[in-house]
């Protein structure tokens, strides 16, 4: 079962975005949509059988004139979008995930997470957090783990919490979608790798994050953060040129009608460019990558008040169309 959109009256920003749809009983296939809700098949459009959205970012020079030709055909009509199914707009090979990289959420954290036996006051803690931040934006490097593709799951999707799952969380992330290999580029060219965006909710339990066990190692991202469908994603990928300043962006998630996050891309410490120039110095960017940005301040923890059966989560973020998500307890 899924949560289906409310309709709007522009469902992106630019003149075209890519999806992966699907008509009733038949296979998903890459789309071009319109803001009005018109779609193509690209498989017979760019006249590729077999073809995915990843197979058109593995090509995106080439083919995005075409796209944009496509869509500014005003005779373009599929089916409508109301008829099919929105599913996550790509299958990634590689997700980057970047960590801590809000200022305002990294100090409710660190705020959350007392450390036994420090007796100190909030606004000592929240004093401490801040000039750690301002000190890191200022001389440190971004903090960057990997992802598992199969825990993406679709914008309208119900997503499962696994019974094991003590504090499930959100965290609305802006995601980069990269659209040529990229390795050991400069911080000044690094926004020439991007293709689009696209919405990421990062799901977390905040019980297995770090390990108790073994604290020396540190944070447990495997356990805390892929479980199957822990990151919807989508609904779209926006073109980068249709987005005037990834800079600032308003990202917003309610969770039941009630809004816990409301933050602009500003309040990021490392920008997109600084994220994928500092990844790429390690490891090589693909085509179809996704580069999750880090989440703002007001996740569950901050609030004291975390995922639970029955939930719905409505993100947002500007020019990138919305997702709606019901949170669903597993059964054994």
């Amino acid at each position: 079962m899924s949560v289906k959109p409310e309709p709007a009256s522009a469902l992106f920003a630019g003149p075209f975005a890519l999806a992966t749809l699907s008509a009733p009983h038949s296979d998903a296939f890459p789309a071009l949509v319109t803001p009005d809700g018109r779609t193509v098949d690209l498989r017979a459009a760019l006249g590729i059988e077999g073809l995915t959205v990843l197979g058109v970012l593995e090509d995106w020079q080439r083919v995005l004139p075409q796209l944009r030709t496509l869509a500014a055909n005003p005779d373009i009509a599929g089916v409508p979008l109301a008829d099919l199914t929105v599913h996550a707009p790509l299958a990634p090979r590689q997700i980057f995930q970047s960590g801590a990289n809000y200022r305002q959420h990294v100090i409710d954290l660190h705020v959350a997470h007392r450390a036994p036996g420090d007796d100190r006051s909030e606004d000592e803690r929240r004093a401490e957090a801040a000039e750690i931040m301002d000190q890191r934006a200022a001389k440190d490097q971004p903090y960057v783990f990997t992802g598992l593709p199969t825990s993406i799951t679709g914008p309208y999707d119900d997503v499962v919490l696994p019974h094991w799952a003590q504090q499930p969380d959100w965290e609305l992330e802006l995601a980069v979608v990269i659209g040529r290999p990229a390795y050991r580029v400069p911080v000044e060219t690094a926004a020439e790798y991007v293709a689009g965006y696209t919405i990421a909710n990062d799901l977390t339990d905040r019980a297995t994050v770090f390990r108790r066990d073994m604290a020396a190692i540190g944070t447990d991202w495997l356990r805390s953060k892929n479980a199957p469908g822990f990151t919807p994603l989508g609904p779209w990928i926006v073109p980068a040129g249709s987005i005037t300043d990834p800079g600032d962006l308003r990202l917003t998630l309610q969770l039941n009608g009630e809004t816990m996050q409301d933050e602009s891309t500003k309040d990021m410490m490392f920008g997109i460019a600084r994220l994928i120039s500092y990844v790429s110095q390690s490891a090589r960017l693909l085509p179809g990558d996704l580069l999750l940005t880090g989440s703002p301040a007001g996740n569950g923890m901050h609030w004291g008040r975390l995922l639970r059966d029955g939930d719905v989560m409505d993100a947002a973020i500007t020019g990138l169309g919305t997702q709606r998500t019901r949170c669903v307890a597993e059964t054994s």
